[in-house]
């Protein structure tokens, strides 16, 4: 089969397209034909080396956690596919080597879920890993009804799924921090925007009114952001993040590796094909521009999710 593969860390360049053997397809394992890989940060982290003290290594490695496709073949165990079902997955395991960017993935059926059918397996790929992120983090901090909800970073492929999915969720008003020329598109989604940057308190506090606090809040962002966020709370540990664990479990609040779970994907799916969740796709890419892709997610700013189709 043909992947996206790398043997060394480092710039995008390493990734190079491979012939590689197909995958093995173990007793509980779905051999999936892949139709499109999302592309998340955690991708050119792994690329740069950054996870190899967290995780296992294994080269060739095949990047990619993010899979859209069709079912191939089932392992003897597996109960819950057949031949011909469309899925999605977040094939996470516990070491880093056989990803997504390839024609052909072998996932732990325990990673997959059923393709929403009313989108195409482009936007399809861009929900498992972010939408799982934003869900897991909201239920952490326990955002139900009538919450005031804060999502930094709410353009961006987490972001924009965190304010829709704190929405379904319940929440009566969901803030969503972004840079100004993505503030139409906040409110598209049912956020209302505020510019982040230096005041940041400030500009939340006069657009909540009151007494200026939220009820809950999950970061993206990192940095000042999230030094800043308890002050806001009216309950400082109801708040969750993805970067910089050390703080913010210092802060109290929860810190936010996301998990697999086909019953939270096949959730997801259901509001999607109910029309309570869109999954922005900026851009897509052929497979073998997968370095293309990791350079613009690397400069950031991207709106939604970036996504690798397969031919």
């Amino acid at each position: 089969m043909k992947a996206i593969a790398l043997t060394e860390f480092g710039e995008p360049d390493v990734l190079s397209q491979q012939e590689l053997d197909d995958p093995l397809v173990g007793p509980d394992r779905v051999l999936v034909e892949t139709r499109a890989a999302g592309v998340n940060p955690v991708d050119w982290k792994i690329r740069r080396g950054y996870l190899r003290g967290a995780f296992p290594h294994h080269t060739p490695l095949i990047s990619g956690w993010d899979v859209s496709g069709v079912v191939r073949a089932v392992g003897p165990a597996v109960t819950q596919y057949k031949p011909g079902d469309e899925v999605v997955g977040y094939v996470r395991e516990d070491h880093v080597q056989n990803g997504t960017y390839a024609e052909l993935v072998a996932a732990p059926e325990r990673t997959l879920a059923h393709k929403p059918s009313s989108v195409d397996f482009t936007r399809a790929a861009g929900l498992p890993l972010a939408g799982l992120t934003a869900l897991q983090m909201l239920r952490s901090v326990d955002a139900d009804s009538g919450d005031v909800v804060l999502v930094h970073a709410a353009s961006g492929g987490v972001g924009h799924l965190a304010v829709q999915i704190a929405r379904a969720l319940g929440a009566e008003r969901v803030i969503g921090t972004a840079s100004e020329r993505n503030h139409d598109f906040l409110r598209e989604l049912g956020a209302e925007p505020v510019t982040y940057g230096p005041g940041l308190p400030e500009r939340v506090a006069e657009v909540v009114g009151g007494d200026g606090k939220i009820d809950a809040a999950v970061d993206m962002a990192g940095g000042t952001a999230l030094s800043e966020t308890p002050g806001m709370l009216r309950d400082s540990t109801r708040h969750a993040s993805v970067e910089e664990p050390d703080t913010v479990l210092g802060q109290g609040g929860h810190y936010v590796f996301v998990r697999p779970d086909a019953g939270e994907l096949n959730w997801l799916g259901g509001l999607i094909d109910r029309g309570e969740l869109r999954v922005e796709v900026q851009r897509s890419f052929p497979l073998h521009e997968a370095a293309r892709a990791h350079e613009l997610l690397e400069e950031g700013h991207v709106r939604g999710k970036l996504v690798l189709t397969v031919e």
